[in-house]
């Protein structure tokens, strides 16, 4: 499946690549947009063995992704930017074809294969051609957050102080339950009651069936909103970012926690103290830098948060190391 934005697949200068899935296809389309230019965004569908040897380039490799992508092979983009391991391998091979290439997170080979890798600083990977992240790339800034604003207004009339609760799920290496899930929403029903705000809470594919349900009768009578899935409508997490007055988020998402410290209203990781690893060291660096913090800071704006916005920094390195634009 492929999807054109900006510009047919001929004229496009960009192309913007990822599995689909939406952390990876959201992080190459921002790199993308900040650079500019018209963009081709393509959603890959791998083929077996490739969807398993990705982005080993194998003999064949060329039909990893299927007819459509093996004869688009022959007009690369001037730029292509990947996202995930599939995408390494549609990167490695448009870059043989010319393209000079970008591959976003650790495609776990030589880089040598791209002519610049972006990875999480917390990977602990350098190298001539790897630029550092702090974090993921994501769309979030002032404008983004103005546009969200407008597009959830009617948040405007839930009282303040707002908090958003951005619940993931949770994985090997951030551990968090449903009876964690169900005290830490009772504590925040219990501060909207007490102060008069209100909870703005919302969930992700990821997150396990009974959690979601524990989420909504915690917070049943609390002003505010509990977003399940489209159910509800469309999912309001660019309006809770929007709106927040403070963010409580799960710790298994560094695009999550990403997105939400790109505002600049405080953000608390709840049982960040449960995580292993490389989120783990991710949210140590968070900490250090003082983006998160404690569940006692009070809620609003606080001039002295630095957003957490790394995209500009790096699409402005990317322009400099391959001459872009």
């Amino acid at each position: 499946m492929e999807r054109a934005a900006a510009a047919g697949p001929h004229s496009a200068q960009i192309w913007s690549l990822s599995d689909g899935r939406a952390g990876n296809a959201r992080q190459a389309d921002a790199l993308a947009a900040a650079l500019g230019g018209a963009t081709r965004t393509v959603a890959l569908e791998p083929r077996p063995p490739w969807h398993w040897l990705a982005p080993r380039l194998l003999p064949g490799a060329a039909r990893a992704f299927g007819v459509a992508f093996a004869d688009a092979l022959q007009a690369p983009p001037a730029l292509a930017i990947g996202c995930g391991r599939q995408a390494a391998l549609a990167t490695r091979l448009l870059g043989t074809r010319g393209a000079k290439t970008v591959q976003i997170l650790d495609p776990r080979i030589d880089a040598r294969h791209w002519d610049l890798l972006v990875l999480p600083e917390h990977d602990r990977r350098r190298g001539d051609n790897i630029i550092p992240l702090l974090g993921s790339l994501h769309p979030v800034d002032d404008a983004w957050l103005a546009e969200a604003r407008r597009a959830f207004a009617a948040f405007t009339d839930l009282p303040a102080p707002r908090t958003a609760l951005l619940v993931g799920g949770p994985t090997a290496h951030a551990r968090f339950d449903r009876a964690r899930l169900e005290i830490l929403c009772a504590e925040l029903a219990a501060q909207a009651a007490h102060g008069g705000g209100s909870v703005l809470a919302t969930v992700s594919r990821r997150t396990p069936p009974g959690m979601v349900e524990a989420m909504r009768r915690a917070l049943a009578g609390t002003q505010g909103l509990a977003w399940r899935d489209t159910r509800d409508g469309p999912n309001p997490y660019p309006g809770l970012l929007a709106w927040a007055d403070r963010i409580v988020c799960s710790p298994d998402s560094v695009n999550m926690v990403s997105e939400a410290c790109a505002t600049r209203v405080p953000v608390h990781v709840f049982d960040a103290n449960r995580t292993d690893g490389r989120p783990r060291r991710f949210l140590e660096a968070l900490r250090a830098r003082g983006r998160i913090t404690g569940f006692d800071v009070p809620p609003g704006q606080h001039p002295d948060l630095v957003p957490l916005r790394e995209t500009g920094r790096v699409a402005e390195m990317v322009r400099q190391r391959l001459a872009w634009g």
